[in-house]
């Protein structure tokens, strides 16, 4: 049986605000081999864009960086403008398991993908609810 995991990456940017940056995230998303983008919300009024995708773990865990990546090179947050304030041009990335993966395995892509993106990209991460570094970082607000 094939293992999946579900990812639901929100970036700050909406194809009402910035369809260049959108598209190149729809794209990406699209190009990453055994993950499937199953729906792309996006909402200019919170400048916003969430993105469902399900895969196999490795394949969610690269779509996830690169995602990130195109992310911070084309989202400029000191222009941003949206409804509710952000961490950053990639707001939150949540794993979610799905076929014959655990909640543990799911903090492992977490933990391992915001190693990558400080290594590779210098930017930091927030882990939170079962991925939490600490007790104080468990619920999101709180970060």
């Amino acid at each position: 049986m094939a293992r999946l995991v579900e990812c639901v990456p929100n970036f700050s940017v909406s194809k009402e605000k910035d369809e260049a940056v959108f598209q190149a995230l729809v794209d990406t998303a699209k190009s990453v081999p055994d993950c499937m983008t199953i729906d792309v919300q996006t909402d200019g009024n919170h400048n916003r864009s969430v993105f469902t995708l399900i895969g196999s773990p490795e394949a969610i865990e690269e779509v996830a960086f690169q995602l990130t990546k195109v992310a911070a090179e084309r989202i400029d947050m000191t222009k941003h403008v949206g409804e509710h304030s952000r961490m950053g041009a990639t707001d939150v990335i949540p794993f979610i398991p799905t076929m014959d993966m655990t909640v543990e395995e799911c903090v492992e892509i977490s933990k391992r993908l915001a190693k990558r993106i400080w290594d590779e990209l210098g930017v930091p991460s927030f882990l939170y609810e079962d991925s939490a570094s600490a007790p104080h970082r468990t619920n999101l607000a709180k970060c």
